[in-house]
């Protein structure tokens, strides 16, 4: 199954945080790439990054919940929240995924 996950960023985390735990973050997404299959951060419309965003798949949505906390980035503060949203994937790479009845 796949999931969406939208990291909402604390606010009064300290601006360095991302680029201080970067590689631990990089190492984490690389040893669980079998799970996480895209991540990165967002950004507003001035181009400021902000939040964060993964498409996941997992067995349910407590794997996703322990995969993010196991996230090097979840413990330092950098996020103040998270969503987990099933998401069903119709269209990729230029081709449907399902037949519409």
């Amino acid at each position: 199954m796949k999931f969406i996950i939208l990291f909402e960023d604390a606010p009064n985390a300290d601006p360095n945080i991302r680029k201080t735990h970067m590689s631990k973050h990089l190492d984490f997404l690389e040893r669980n790439s079998g799970k996480i299959e895209a991540a990165g951060p967002l950004s507003d419309t001035n181009g400021q990054g902000r939040d964060g965003l993964w498409i996941v798949e997992a067995s349910s949505e407590s794997d996703v919940d322990q995969l993010v906390k196991e996230d090097p980035f979840w413990s330092t503060g950098l996020r103040k929240s998270y969503s987990i949203i099933k998401w069903k994937q119709v269209f990729a790479n230029g081709v449907r995924l399902i037949v519409p009845d």
